[in-house]
């Protein structure tokens, strides 16, 4: 069975950091595509960052070189990596998993994440 799991969320201020983590289980991470959306209320899910399983990534332009994703596949765990945070990346992060030939998605339950001051 599948599970994702999230986690590394929190209360941070403007210009702070965090580092959120993804751990697979169901032995997919390795074939999978992995990747970071975020979602605020009454908003659509939208992607942050994506990583392959051949380690190219991918980044939404509201980024602009502030996150980095990584993956480590023998720990089954992605990563992702917030620098300099916004107010507005207030929001749920939910970490998502794609195994390669497969039309089935899995989903986390989401971890929150508040820049405040």
């Amino acid at each position: 069975q599948v599970q994702v799991v999230e986690s590394g969320g929190g209360f941070v201020q403007p210009g702070g950091s965090l580092i959120l983590s993804c751990v697979v289980s169901g032995r997919i991470f390795s074939t999978s595509a992995m990747a970071w959306y975020r979602q605020t209320p009454g908003k659509q899910r939208e992607l942050v960052a994506g990583i392959t399983n051949g380690m190219t990534t991918n980044y939404a332009d509201f980024v602009q070189g502030r996150f980095t994703i990584s993956r480590d596949n023998a720990k089954e765990t992605a990563y992702l990596q917030m620098n300099n945070l916004k107010v507005g990346g207030t929001a749920v992060y939910y970490c998502n998993a794609k195994p390669k030939f497969s039309s089935i998605e899995y989903w986390g339950m989401g971890t929150q994440v508040t820049v405040s001051s």
